[in-house]
């Protein structure tokens, strides 16, 4: 056979058939995309999990350790003063670090509303006006 027997005639997509294709693949990279999002999601809370239960596991070995040097504190004291004016000054260095934990820990959740990913709403809107520039052409 000659080439140019071999060659297909040139097919002709009608407007319609063509934005159905455009629509199917842009189902199909959608439903892609969201699938990769879950796997991905699905993995990161693995190790999210993983890892709270080990940053809890410090937290409760550290607060035991707290405790400890808090006794020791109050030992240490002791041989200076008595064992209540110890225990009391001890008491209010731990009162003290707590508020100033506490007024931190506050303010960093004030800064951290509203918890909406800000700039990832922003690329998305991004992403809309130019497929809908893209599309007025």
């Amino acid at each position: 056979m000659t080439e140019t027997m071999q060659r297909r005639p040139e097919e002709h997509h009608s407007v319609g058939d063509l934005v159905g294709q455009a629509t199917e693949q842009l189902s199909e990279l959608v439903r892609q995309e969201v699938r990769l999002a879950k796997e991905e999601l699905a993995q990161k809370g693995k190790r999210a999990g993983r890892g709270g239960g080990l940053l809890g596991a410090a937290g409760a070995v550290g607060y035991v350790g707290v405790m400890a040097l808090a006794g020791t504190g109050v030992a240490a004291l002791s041989l200076v003063l008595s064992v209540w004016a110890s225990a009391l000054i001890v008491t209010a260095v731990l009162f003290v670090i707590a508020a100033v934990l506490g007024v931190t820990g506050r303010a960093q959740l004030r800064r951290a509303t509203p918890p909406m990913p800000a700039e990832t709403l922003e690329s998305v809107r991004a992403d809309v006006d130019t497929i809908k520039e893209r599309a007025h052409r």
